[in-house]
């Protein structure tokens, strides 16, 4: 099973986070095999931290929570809050495999929560699917109903990110500057 997994930072937690750093990539070396994608998101002026993404392969809901709360910069108060959904891949893929590689271009992750008044017909994926890094539906924990999308991608800008999904299928959608994490090579 799939699962998306979004920590917020906790305002003025970047030095905790910066302390943390070599703990958190132990951590999710023991998740490297199950890692669909991961990476930071950061604030507008693309230095602060403000969140975690991991897309990650584990067993069941129960796994999926203990991967998000025993997170090393969880435990310790860096982050305020966390998302955790099952999630599909839809491009059957990891960000590894991303055409366009780790570099170049603006990355945002874009995130569309809870169902607006919009008919939900699915989820398909966009003509331009080179640029997406990462992308499927947000699921209720059995994985029957739809209750968002996460998607991970290259666009010129913050708005043109946000195009990838229709917004009247969603009651809000998030944009957030995003990079691919992990330890440097």
């Amino acid at each position: 099973m799939e699962f998306f997994c979004y920590h917020r930072d906790r305002p003025a937690s970047a030095a905790l986070r910066d302390e943390l750093l070599e703990k958190h990539w132990s951590y999710m070396d023991g998740y490297a095999a199950q890692m669909i994608a991961r990476g930071p998101t950061f604030d507008a002026d693309g230095d602060t931290p403000t969140g975690s993404v991991h897309i990650v392969d584990l067993p069941d809901v129960a796994a999926a929570r203990a991967f998000a709360f025993d997170e090393p910069n969880y435990q310790a108060g860096v982050y305020r809050d966390v998302l955790v959904r099952r999630w599909r891949n839809i491009l059957g893929r990891t960000m590894w495999d991303f055409p366009g590689g780790r570099s170049g271009g603006n990355r945002y992750l874009v995130l569309g929560l809870g169902l607006g008044q919009g008919t939900d017909d699915g989820l398909g994926v966009p003509p331009d699917r080179d640029e997406l890094i990462a992308y499927g539906p947000l699921l209720s924990d059995d994985g029957v109903t739809r209750v968002g999308a996460a998607v991970l991608l290259r666009a010129s800008d913050p708005e043109s990110a946000r195009a990838v999904l229709v917004p009247d299928r969603y009651a809000a959608v998030e944009v957030h500057d995003w990079q691919f994490g992990g330890r440097p090579s």
